[in-house]
């Protein structure tokens, strides 16, 4: 997407008018609201990213150098081969908010490979002061780095570039960068490049992060704000809203967003005209690039990077995500509309996700291994394909949609015995085991802890037909198996000392760790079936523990 056709887009703006009484307003009480809400981090806290990016960019030379000598280059030369981060996602937009995390991207010249990245400046990293955690992904579809730096989360890209030294001065614009490089550097990069093509390409960067800094609010309030499980992730939200302030260049943060909702609900619903929609070009789809290729007709939202090479930011919607993300569009605009009305508050815009109240039955996936270290990698594996169950739940008769909840709740649970622990793997964890501590299990024998993460799908079912008699079976044995066989062809799997669990529960069944303080409704009616924790073992019920014999062992 270019300028040269005298606006931003390509397609002129819907109007050019300047933002009302009534949204000059509003857009005052909103930013009021986000800072209640505490979404701008303090000064102090700015300061310390700024040291810690110093350091990792200091780090990074180091790195670069200490590689280039054991490449035979002289110290002179290893030095000058220089090394550059750039900052890209919520911080590099400027909408990140207190204990967020920092996208960042190192760029090599091309005497470092990728196994001295994720090797010798991981080792780097963990003999770093000040550095709490370092944890490598090299085989993830965008290979990663995630660490902790003085209590600052960052996640750490790669990309070595066809050039024997990378000056200061770099910038990542030039297409011609990316020539000779493979894919994972290639991936690496767009991030950066998306992110710089979009603040290029907003004719207001203020209105558009105070904006964004609203959408993002909302849509983690909502829990929609997750690309790895069908949602729309932190680019795509960008995006959207950066094609609204196009059409609108003259309005305010409060303008924006009230619009926002008003096209995102035309765009997404009725869904039978979507495709017109997006070829007469007038929504905020592919935009970006005029040109609707065929492939894009196979994404329900299609969101394309305006970066080149350009790429589907959403084509992990699926039609269960896809209407949920609907219905929130529709319910923010009713919000927003009764903002502008003066009868209601933004505070009622980001009110909490009921999505643990909303369903009777849930299907919950319990990944599980013995170690803090292995179960980041397991766990993070099992997350990556859940929305492959959600496609194959969505093919159910009688299941109209499958919910996923946008993170896992992670658990370390100490177990006595061989039982306890098994039965924990399984979701089946008593009161005793929840609330014990690991120093209650030190030098007792068959004692061992176990590291969990669980996951969960909401599952709506449709109403009984009128005159049908009996119970109606909900099978999801099929989608359920093959999701488990799915999760254990990674190639790392290892039976012995990982466990992958799928069963379905009661609303009245979910653990109490799902829910806020005071936010679950009283259950003294509710007794706890013997299998433990309200699991049904009928259909659906998936379980995969390894021997418990073995996972003492683990490290």
């Amino acid at each position: 997407m270019s300028t040269t056709n005298g606006h931003l887009g390509v397609t002129p703006p819907i109007s050019t008018s300047e933002s009302n009484d009534r949204e000059k307003e509003v857009t005052v009480t909103l930013m009021e609201e986000l800072r209640r809400q505490g979404t701008f981090e303090t000064e102090e806290e700015a300061k310390r990213r700024e040291i810690v990016l110093g350091r990792l960019a200091s780090l990074v030379k180091r790195f670069v150098t200490r590689i280039g000598i054991k490449q035979g280059l002289s110290q002179a030369a290893a030095e000058a081969s220089g090394g550059k981060i750039f900052t890209f996602g919520s911080y590099r937009l400027g909408v990140h908010g207190p204990g967020s995390d920092i996208d960042t991207l190192c760029v090599v010249p091309k005497h470092v490979s990728r196994e001295d990245f994720f090797e010798d400046f991981e080792e780097m990293l963990k003999a770093t002061e000040g550095v709490d955690e370092a944890s490598a992904v090299p085989d993830a579809y965008v290979p990663i780095i995630k660490t902790k730096i003085s209590g600052i989360p960052i996640d750490l890209l790669m990309a070595r570039l066809a050039l024997s030294s990378i000056p200061d001065t770099l910038t990542l614009q030039d297409d011609n960068l990316l020539r000779n490089l493979d894919e994972r550097c290639v991936r690496s990069l767009n991030g950066s490049r998306v992110t710089d093509e979009i603040l290029r390409l907003v004719p207001n960067i203020e209105v558009f992060r105070d904006s964004l800094r609203c959408i993002k609010l909302w849509a983690q309030r909502r829990a929609i704000y997750s690309n790895v499980n069908g949602f729309l992730g932190g680019v795509a939200w960008a995006m959207l809203v950066a094609r609204i302030c196009q059409l609108y260049p003259n309005a305010i943060a409060g303008a924006i967003v009230s619009r926002f909702f008003i096209i995102m609900y035309q765009w997404t619903w009725p869904q039978p005209v979507l495709l017109k929609q997006i070829e007469e070009g007038p929504l905020p789809v592919r935009v970006w690039n005029p040109k609707l290729y065929p492939a894009d007709r196979a994404h329900r939202m299609p969101i394309i990077t305006p970066a080149y090479p350009s790429m589907c930011a959403t084509h992990n919607v699926t039609a269960s995500t896809q209407m949920i993300m609907t219905e929130e569009f529709k319910k923010g605009s009713e919000i927003v509309d009764r903002v502008i009305v003066g009868s209601a508050d933004w505070s009622e815009l980001f009110s909490k996700h009921d999505f643990f109240h909303k369903y009777r039955y849930y299907l919950q996936v319990i990944a599980s291994t013995g170690s803090s270290e292995l179960q980041i990698k397991w766990a993070g594996t099992v997350e990556s394909r859940i929305r492959q169950l959600v496609m194959k739940l969505e093919y159910v008769d009688s299941l109209t949609l499958a919910h996923p909840f946008i993170k896992g709740f992670e658990q370390v649970l100490h177990c006595l015995s061989e039982e306890e622990l098994r039965a924990a793997a399984q979701g089946d964890v008593s009161d005793a085991v929840a609330k014990r501590k690991k120093e209650e299990i030190e030098g007792k024998e068959g004692a061992s802890s176990i590291y969990l993460t669980s996951f969960y799908i909401g599952l709506a079912i449709e109403p009984k037909q009128a005159g049908s008699v009996g119970p109606r079976k909900l099978d999801i044995s099929y989608p359920t198996t093959e999701f488990a066989k799915l999760v254990k062809m990674w190639d790392k799997y290892d039976g012995s000392n990982m466990g992958i669990i799928v069963r379905h529960i009661k609303a009245t069944a979910l653990p109490d760790y799902v829910f806020d303080e005071g936010e679950r409704q009283p259950r003294s009616a509710l007794k706890r079936p013997k299998n433990g924790k309200g699991a049904d073992k009928t259909n659906g019920t998936s379980p995969d523990v390894p021997s418990s014999k073995r996972r003492r062992s683990v490290q």
